[in-house]
């Protein structure tokens, strides 16, 4: 269903456009990523523990396991070379698929505690790697060995560094399309906020980008990406959530199942790709998306 809130609404996604079923009986989907070599899209089944494949491309045999069991995988994306890096529940780390298939950890411990439960993950063009880290993953409040949830950097040189430790829930993230600003979500405050990103990949000045609430809406912030002219499409409550550059809301697209996160795909990346509860979803838009 769609919900325009500004006549900007349909130059983004046509009058027309209808969500298509790509995939269901799954447990929790989350973390899609697609895999343009391939032309298929991953993403996690999270307490499955593990990771789908789609392949639309392969009549009767779109479905498959792409690896089992997964450390409870959550957000996916792709680095510079094009290797798998992953947000892990289960391990509470980050990791890199190598060419060779071995999964390496690269990230797991803050100052010598074990982080929460890395969620969601983006790679900057130079290939440094941010990632956040509420406590879903934790099964019990007494695992935490920090006591707060930030917004982590890996620099080139493998180290971890600390970015923000004042969110009360980060979940999802995305890069303007410059790369100068930096959007992180807030799930327990229902807002999005952004940084900007000094060269050196810190950030700095932090706002509040756009509010979130809706009393009526279930479930909150969460998965975010952006097309190539800066809007952002953001998972929230019951809807996707699209907002202008200037933190305008533009309308709502609502799939059938309430979403938890999105990735564009297909060759001319057009496509979004959704993740909601026990299905995967598609809806084709107007305008190019941010290419992993």
């Amino acid at each position: 269903m769609l919900e325009p809130a500004d006549a900007k609404f349909h130059r983004l996604v046509p009058k027309e456009a209808v969500f298509e079923k790509v995939g269901g009986d799954f447990q929790f989907t989350e973390g899609p990523v697609w895999i343009a070599s391939e032309q298929c899209l991953l993403f996690s089944d999270i307490p499955a523990s593990r990771i789908v494949r789609w392949s639309g491309a392969k009549p009767g045999q779109e479905i498959s396991i792409f690896r089992h069991p997964s450390d409870n995988s959550n957000g996916l994306t792709l680095d510079r070379q094009g290797r798998l890096v992953a947000c892990h529940h289960g391990t509470r780390s980050v990791t890199r698929t190598e060419r060779d298939g071995k999964v390496v950890s690269i990230a797991d411990r803050y100052e010598g505690k074990r982080l929460n439960s890395p969620n969601d993950v983006c790679v900057r063009s130079d290939g440094t790697i941010y990632f956040t880290d509420p406590p879903y993953g934790l099964l019990k409040p007494e695992d935490r060995e920090l006591p707060f949830q930030g917004v982590y950097r890996i620099t080139l040189a493998g180290n971890l560094n600390l970015e923000v430790r004042d969110f009360e829930k980060p979940n999802g993230l995305a890069f303007s399309p410059d790369e100068k600003t930096l959007y992180i979500d807030d799930s327990a405050k229902r807002h999005i906020r952004a940084f900007d990103v000094a060269p050196d990949g810190r950030l700095s000045n932090s706002r509040i980008f756009a509010n979130m609430d809706d009393p009526q809406g279930v479930g909150s912030p969460d998965g975010m990406k952006l097309d190539v002219t800066g809007n952002i499409y953001c998972t929230g409550p019951s809807a996707i959530w699209l907002f202008d550059p200037s933190g305008k809301l533009l309308g709502k697209l609502r799939p059938p199942e309430k979403p938890s996160n999105l990735a564009w795909g297909d060759t001319d990346w057009k496509t979004l790709y959704v993740t909601a509860r026990t299905s995967v979803y598609r809806i084709r838009v107007n305008i190019r998306g941010i290419a992993p």
